[in-house]
């Protein structure tokens, strides 16, 4: 029924991906692999609900706290969670990381360390130093292929005078982590216990891959303040239209984050698009979003087929989430910096660089699998022969 296998031409579309590819690499003329949207069209449930919109023909100020909204929501979360969501529980906000940066300034103080578990997304560094707060890092580890967590040693982290924030990605990006069952009750005893709030950035949650089940934080969240934020831009690939929300547990909490975003930041009328786009999504997207994760799935399985039978030592496995493959080169000893150079100036791609996670991505590339497989043939042709011309 959909089609993923035909290209879509993104040049001169003011495309982040595409057109400023040079803003991080240097020049533009690179086949991109890079930031997490992907190149291919949108559901056409939702182009659809879109065009009957722009038919109406009046774009006035709209509001998100209405039953279609949150509704489409609740729907989501129940029939692919099992998690029953109150509407009055739930938020917006322009972006998911809006929203982090709004949290992390109302439940910390400037000085106070905030907690993620790294590689980290890059974004996750510059909202936390942005808002005058300090990185504290989790290093996660990867064990017989999977990355673990060491409770032990988060349990002293967390105890910490200073930390009074974990910032959770569930699923985890860069690594493609889905965090078990067991992990997120055990990380939300030990925030509960140290009076930690948290706030888990769930917006990969629809990609996941294997049988791995994303459990929402809400099943398994303590007592204390926390919160779950997600959107429809990455599994629905719609990220332009911007719009996000989110579930704040505690009453006084959620109005103190609503009150913000309307009286400060003047925020509350939402792109009336972006509202269309997510109950579309929501309500209609389910056969369209998983006829996209077969074809994800495929690409992430072509990738770890290709890779290691060019490179056996590295004997790389699918992840257990997103569209973005953390390929671990560190068996092959390469330097990164003259890896970088041979990509860009010898086979013109363009893959994230590990180290932009933080110093653990060190040997590390996060190439960005959501396009056609006729791009990332070409991708990943590339990047064997950057590899092999450094062995």
């Amino acid at each position: 029924m959909f089609d993923f296998s035909q290209p879509v031409d993104r040049h001169g579309t003011w495309c982040t991906q595409w057109d400023y590819v040079a803003d991080r690499f240097g020049t533009d003329d690179l086949l991109p692999f890079t930031i997490s949207d992907m190149d291919f069209p949108t559901a056409p449930c939702i182009l659809e609900a879109m065009q009957q919109r722009l038919n109406h023909g009046v774009l006035g100020y709209s509001r998100w706290q209405q039953p279609d909204f949150t509704g489409a929501i609740q729907y989501w979360m129940s029939s692919r969670f099992a998690s029953q969501v109150a509407p009055q529980q739930l938020v917006y906000g322009p972006s998911v990381i809006y929203m982090v940066s709004q949290l992390i300034r109302q439940w910390s103080r400037e000085g106070d360390e905030v907690l993620i578990h790294t590689p980290a997304y890059d974004a996750f560094y510059k909202t936390v130093e942005g808002n005058q707060r300090q990185v504290l890092s989790a290093p996660l580890r990867l064990n017989q292929g999977e990355w673990q967590c060491d409770m032990a040693e988060l349990e002293q982290l967390l105890a910490r005078d200073r930390c009074t924030l974990m910032l959770l990605c569930s699923p985890h990006n860069p690594t493609g982590k889905v965090w078990r069952r067991q992990e997120l009750e055990q990380m939300a005893q030990l925030c509960e216990r140290h009076g930690v709030r948290v706030i888990s950035d769930e917006i990969h949650m629809d990609m996941t891959w294997n049988g791995a089940q994303h459990i929402p934080w809400c099943q398994v969240a303590g007592r204390g303040d926390w919160a779950l934020l997600s959107s429809a831009s990455k599994s629905f690939n719609i990220p332009a239209l911007t719009g996000a929300w989110g579930i704040i547990a505690g009453d006084n909490a959620r109005e103190h984050y609503l009150t913000a975003l309307k009286s400060r930041d003047g925020l509350s009328s939402p792109a009336v698009l972006a509202l269309v786009a997510h109950i579309a999504a929501y309500r209609e997207g389910a056969p369209w979003l998983d006829a996209l994760r077969e074809y994800l799935m495929g690409n992430l399985r072509w990738v770890s087929d290709t890779l290691n039978n060019a490179f056996p030592a590295l004997n790389w496995s699918v992840p257990q989430a997103t569209y973005l493959a953390w390929l671990d080169l560190r068996p092959l000893g390469l330097d990164d910096a003259a890896l970088q150079e041979r990509l860009i100036g010898q086979q013109k791609v363009a893959i994230m660089p590990g180290d932009t996670y933080g110093p653990e991505g060190a040997g590390f590339l996060r190439l960005n699998v959501g396009c056609p497989r006729v791009k990332l043939e070409q991708g990943v042709t590339r990047l064997i022969a950057g590899i092999t011309s450094l062995l």
